[in-house]
């Protein structure tokens, strides 16, 4: 048996995307648009309080296309604490009008491939900032879903560590190359969700999402191994834009 890449875990992730029902919207009268934007904003603040707790983090970004309108980010301690702002939302007024359109479970991970032997990660500031980040207010965001693949001879999971050591090194060059520009939060998804991880991408401007991406896709890791799921790309979404989302 090959052997397998140690993980560490940070927070629990969840990507809850949703459809505004537009109709349904414009048929509220005004009273209830008004309590229902107030309710709204009353989470915001909580979210933010847990944040300044440092017992997680949540953005809210619109989604650009028809898959969705909005999408919240939250990372929490645990599964129950997702589970709590899931369905605390769900109980709301606003969310009457929306629909669920797409979520994805997963937990921030950091992979050994690139580790040093014999240090203790967890004493390691930096490594601990990115198990547990503060989600970053960067104007736009990208995510979608991937695997490595496990056909016949591309089959990831059968490569040495040395082989995916080596592969993972240079992966991650290119990723370190747009350090600044992009800022890029992997979450491990195996056994929580259909895909194996999620890649969720940060910048002030969209058009490094393609040039990354582009650029990666040269590489034997995603060229020959990498398989992805749908890209979902938005707008950084605050209290104030929302209100102007939202206004008829």
């Amino acid at each position: 048996m090959n052997e397998a890449a140690s993980t560490l875990e940070g927070w629990y992730a969840l990507h809850d995307f949703r459809s505004i029902n537009w109709a349904a919207w414009k048929a509220a009268d005004d009273e209830e648009r008004a309590v229902a934007l107030d309710e709204l904003q009353e989470f915001w603040k909580e979210w933010k309080d847990v944040e300044d707790s440092s017992k997680g983090s949540t953005v809210v970004y619109t989604v650009v296309g028809q898959k969705a309108d909005l999408v919240m980010m939250h990372l929490r301690e645990t599964l129950e604490d997702l589970k709590a702002v899931e369905n605390a939302f769900n109980k709301t007024m606003f969310a009457q009008y929306t629909t669920k359109s797409y979520s994805y479970v997963s937990v921030v991970e950091l992979s050994n491939y690139l580790g040093k032997e014999g240090e203790d990660p967890m004493q390691n500031p930096e490594i601990v900032a990115r198990l547990k980040p503060v989600l970053p207010q960067r104007q736009y965001i990208c995510f979608y879903p991937m695997n490595k693949k496990r056909d016949l001879a591309d089959n990831w999971y059968m490569l040495s560590m040395d082989e995916r050591r080596s592969m993972m090194r240079s992966h991650g060059m290119i990723g370190r190359s747009y350090a600044g520009k992009v800022k890029q939060i992997i979450t491990g998804s195996v056994g929580f969700d259909d895909w194996e991880w999620g890649v969720t991408l940060f910048a002030d401007d969209a058009l490094q999402f393609k040039k990354l991406v582009y650029e990666m896709r040269f590489d034997e890791v995603s060229a020959r191994y990498g398989e992805f799921g749908s890209f979902y790309v938005g707008s950084l979404l605050g209290e104030g834009s929302l209100e102007d989302m939202l206004k008829l």
